[in-house]
């Protein structure tokens, strides 16, 4: 490497984050002329177009793609080298975080984890995305801080941490006409049924049914657990959901719990994170937050295990939705 190349990482940065030679050199502060002069060299050293031709707009190569979320890297840890080191003060951050959920941890942790904001950061404002399958190329490409999920794939290097385990229950309107205090096998395919399935996926309740030889009766499937809950309230569709998410509600919306009639695995919600993430203090507090949320917001009567630290990944994202 020649000294000239790490002049020329912030202009790669920028025109790989905008994919547009005047938007780089803007964010820069640089004349268009002089980012197209710098583009002309990367491309010299790099022996790669970076940025081609698509219609009206240009498009990023594969190798520039490939380099992308790396230079990001490379970037943010220069900027954290060359900043002054100062305390880490969560009272003092203003700042705005990105985070992957679904309503199901929001009706579970986000009051704990408001409660301890409002407390410790009152600055800091978390903007909540709904999940995506492959939540961790917005989170290696930087366009989000954090997501809290039901493990699936993602790339070896990601980090992770176990928050809490949940399991199935079966959720009616109170005085449904046809189940009492227990569900048998019968009972629960003789009635409708609600699917919430944030990411659009089969349940893991109907690939249980299906190693039997049954298939139960589908009448609604949606996209959040808040409006799985509020239509069991007012329907006589039985839900089978999240005992956490349920419980959240089930005051509320005068709903009652009852065993499902089949074995269904308990599951386990965590954290997923960039490795570039790992020591930035800010990210580390608020992954700290969603910890302690956590423990703090474990329903009456429930013990499950402790957060559990770890690397590596589910071959799969696990079915389970309800």
């Amino acid at each position: 490497m020649e000294s000239r190349d790490l002049s020329l990482l912030l202009t790669l940065d920028a025109l790989l984050q905008e994919a547009n030679v005047t938007l780089a050199a803007k964010r820069l502060g640089l004349s268009t002329p002089a980012a197209s002069h710098a583009l002309a060299r990367i491309r010299e050293r790099l022996d790669d177009p970076i940025l081609v031709r698509a219609g009206r707009r240009m498009v990023l190569t594969p190798r520039a793609e490939q380099l992308r979320p790396q230079v990001r890297s490379l970037v943010e840890d220069a900027a954290r080298v060359m900043s002054a080191a100062v305390p880490f003060s969560p009272r003092d951050l203003t700042r705005t975080f990105t985070i992957f959920t679904t309503d199901h941890v929001l009706l579970v942790l986000g009051p704990a984890v408001d409660r301890i904001l409002r407390e410790e950061a009152p600055d800091v404002c978390l903007r909540f995305l709904p999940s995506v399958m492959e939540d961790w190329i917005p989170l290696r490409d930087g366009a989000a801080d954090l997501s809290v999920c039901v493990l699936g794939h993602f790339p070896a290097e990601f980090r992770t941490r176990q928050l809490f385990t949940d399991r199935f229950v079966c959720v009616v309107r109170t005085g449904h006409p046809k189940v009492g205090k227990r569900l048998t096998l019968d009972q629960y395919l003789a009635l409708d049924h609600i699917v919430v399935s944030p990411l659009g996926r089969s349940s893991h309740v109907d690939a249980v049914l299906a190693e039997r030889g049954h298939e139960r009766r589908i009448r609604r499937t949606v996209p959040f657990f808040n409006s799985g809950l509020l239509m069991a309230a007012a329907t006589d569709y039985v839900l089978t959901v999240s005992d956490r998410a349920a419980l959240a509600l089930a005051p509320t919306l005068g709903l009652r719990l009852v065993e499902p009639p089949l074995p269904l695995s308990a599951y386990s919600l965590n954290l997923l994170w960039h490795p570039r993430l790992e020591n930035e203090p800010a990210n580390r507090w608020l992954r700290d937050v969603f910890v302690r949320a956590a423990k703090a917001a474990v329903p009456a009567g429930r013990r499950g295990p402790g957060p559990e630290a770890g690397r590596g990944a589910n071959p799969r994202r696990s079915g389970r939705e309800g």
